[in-house]
């Protein structure tokens, strides 16, 4: 084992620099071929669309927001939810996770936060049971809705394009 794999992991927040590879991270939940998440990229158009969404999402964030580090996104009262928590699979193992997970409850609880909720993958399941998360009893539900030009009358007005549109509350603005 090199150094690198036995050194203690270092917790950072994510800056500007780190968009490509936290882009890179999150094409491992979605662009998995053998994922059967219904939200996956399923083509190469569909991995374009969230890839340009995310990187003006983290553009747009890092190192500017105070309430985003890394891939957290606050949720209603002292609930938090996490999104993205992504170890390179070369890297699985080595408390890589277990070090951001333990630097995130430490800062979501100095935001004022007692609660984290998140929702995982059955790969990862096991990881977060053993750092103390519980499952809710609730069901993941997803539902595509059409594209904007199939579900507009013929007719009808494109609508706005997103900077013309007024700001909105951070959790309504995923970038996936």
């Amino acid at each position: 084992m090199s150094a690198a794999e036995t050194s203690t992991p270092v917790v950072r927040a994510a800056v500007p620099e780190d968009v490509d590879e936290l882009i890179r991270l999150r094409a491992l939940l979605l662009e998995d071929p053998a994922s059967a998440a219904p939200y996956a990229a399923g083509t190469p158009e569909q991995s374009a669309a969230w890839r340009g969404r995310y990187r003006a999402w983290l553009a747009d964030r890092l190192g500017t927001a105070a309430d985003v580090r890394v891939a957290v996104v606050p949720g209603p009262g002292r609930l938090r939810a996490l999104q993205s928590v992504v170890t390179d699979p070369r890297d699985r193992g080595r408390g890589l996770g277990a070090a951001v997970l333990d630097d995130l409850a430490r800062w979501l609880q100095g935001q004022g936060a007692d609660e984290i909720v998140l929702q995982t993958t059955p790969t990862a399941t096991e990881f977060y049971r053993h750092r103390g998360f519980r499952p809710t009893g609730e069901d993941l539900l997803f539902k595509p809705l059409p594209a904007p030009d199939a579900a507009r009358p013929a007719g009808a007005p494109a609508p706005a394009p997103l900077d013309a549109r007024p700001a909105r509350h951070a959790r309504e603005e995923s970038p996936v």
